[in-house]
């Protein structure tokens, strides 16, 4: 039983899909099976109750999870109290955001980091902001940049570094839906929306147009990433909401627009959050130490 074998466990208790979990921890679904197998045989209990359409924790495979999480943690306290023993800090963070937040928000922090700390690696990963949060909670990376959550895990640490409105955007190409959009008043349920599949924008999102009063959104494609909703809105296949700062820092923003008196819609904030547990060990103090010059 060894460190990798716990985080991947961590990692299918969090996914609870065999396929998903080989894939983000870089092992072959068989490779996966056996090493669950392993954990089972020497723990003396099954982990997982498996179908062919789902996957389950038992009663004992809630409990190592619980385990799992402690001894990952401990062992970074431990690899990072011993890296208190140099004068400049080495290792590795490794940290998640949004394409946008990666060229709109990340690059002052990192270079104030690099400056104070050049001996220090840096990995980033770059996805859909909505799954942000499970980069951490999963022990995938040390940070991640993300909108705050309307329900926010105690065990976690924000640091805000902006408030972001949202706007509602449609093509500025002729095509069906600018005709739409031209009609008075408008009949929203007859709209074609591209949303975002989960995540805070997609709840506001959601209490917007339950405001509207006009039954159920017609939706036409769900997408992970900002940054493609606004390709597919240019492309004129429909009516989206998106962060300004996606819409600014987009290539195709000439060709979406912001759609006017459409109602209130709550903006977000967006900050940098990490474990709590967490917060002494020397490297995880420096960077946010980055984030709050």
């Amino acid at each position: 039983m060894d460190i990798k074998s716990l985080q991947t466990f961590v990692h299918l208790s969090q996914s609870l899909h065999f396929s998903k979990t080989a894939q983000a921890m870089h092992v072959s679904p068989s490779t996966l099976s056996r090493l669950i197998q392993r954990l089972e045989d020497e723990l003396g209990a099954g982990l997982l109750i498996r179908d062919n359409r789902s996957v389950l924790l038992t009663e004992a495979g809630l409990a190592f999870k619980q385990f799992a999480l402690q001894q990952i943690e401990q062992w970074e306290l431990l690899k990072h109290s011993i890296s208190q023993r140099t004068n400049d800090l080495e290792g590795e963070i490794n940290l998640y955001c949004s394409v946008t937040a990666a060229y709109s928000h990340l690059p002052p922090i990192l270079e104030r980091f690099r400056r104070n700390h050049p001996n220090v690696d840096i990995k980033l990963t770059t996805g859909d902001s909505a799954v942000a949060i499970e980069q951490i909670m999963q022990h995938q990376v040390d940070f991640a940049i993300t909108a705050y959550p309307d329900n926010f895990p105690a065990r976690l640490h924000f640091i805000p570094l902006a408030e972001i409105p949202l706007s509602i955007i449609a093509p500025t190409i002729p095509c069906a839906v600018t005709q739409l959009m031209k009609a008075t008043p408008l009949d929203w349920k007859h709209v074609p929306f591209i949303l975002p599949e989960h995540g805070a924008i997609r709840r506001r999102f959601d209490t917007w147009f339950r405001s509207l009063k006009s039954g159920k959104p017609q939706i036409y494609a769900k997408v992970a990433g900002h940054e493609a909703l606004v390709s597919m809105v240019a492309l004129g296949c429909g009516v989206g909401i998106v962060p300004d700062v996606v819409i600014e820092n987009s290539p195709v923003r000439d060709r979406v627009q912001s759609l006017l008196d459409v109602g209130e819609i709550a903006s977000f904030n967006l900050g940098v959050c990490c474990y709590k547990t967490r917060l002494n060990e020397p490297l995880i103090k420096a960077f946010l130490n980055c984030v709050q010059e």
